[in-house]
């Protein structure tokens, strides 16, 4: 049997995949995300959004993963 938990997510992790899901953020690097052209102040959330597969992350584009989408509606 399979058993598949959630990612436990801080308001901050809430808000970055808001702003992703608005077209508002980007990857201007490896590992670096901006939200309105600015750099994100926790260097980490990329990351930590990357790995637990929520946003994928490509030089110059961040956008919601099927269970990133999935984890933002439920919310």
């Amino acid at each position: 049997m399979s058993v598949t938990t959630l990612p436990s997510l801080t308001n901050r992790d809430r808000s970055v995949l808001r702003a992703v899901a608005a077209g508002r953020c980007g990857c201007p690097g490896p590992s670096s995300l901006t939200v309105d052209g600015m750099a994100l102040a926790d260097q980490f959330a990329g990351l930590r959004l990357v790995d637990a597969g929520l946003i994928t992350a490509t030089a110059g584009s961040v956008a919601l993963t099927d269970s990133g989408r999935a984890l933002l509606t439920a919310a």
